[in-house]
């Protein structure tokens, strides 16, 4: 099977020994992207409702890469750092998943990169 390296410009570069996806035959795994700008390195976190659509603006930016979409996920793993987020994390992140949504689990951890207030990885099927 061959596994092909995906990054983009459009979403913020790693920040550790990892890339921001790998497409493995038609799967592709990305990894958890937090609410830092691509362009300028600055977080975006006024609150979790525009942290929350940067963090699904820098998956769409790596799935369209590998020429996918928000149809194409099939599973996200949402980290958070307050469960008492959830709602508003949850009708942000629901605006990408209009119809279809995939399986997913939402965790509560004590600490996230950078200290963010969330985390989202996704896996994806062309």
């Amino acid at each position: 099977m061959s596994k092909q390296i995906i990054q983009t410009k459009e979403a913020p570069a790693p920040i550790g020994p990892y890339n921001q996806a790998i497409l493995a035959g038609d799967t592709l795994y990305v990894s958890g992207q937090i609410a830092l700008d691509a362009q300028s390195g600055e977080l975006i976190n006024e609150n979790i409702t525009e942290e929350t659509h940067q963090v699904m603006k820098n998956l769409e930016a790596i799935l369209s890469e590998a020429d996918l979409g928000f149809s194409d996920v099939v599973k996200c793993s949402i980290f958070v750092k307050d469960m008492g987020n959830f709602a508003t994390i949850n009708e942000a992140y629901g605006m990408y998943f209009k119809e279809n949504p995939p399986a997913r689990e939402t965790v509560e951890v004590a600490r996230l990169p950078k200290d963010v207030n969330v985390e989202i990885s996704c896996i994806a099927i062309k």
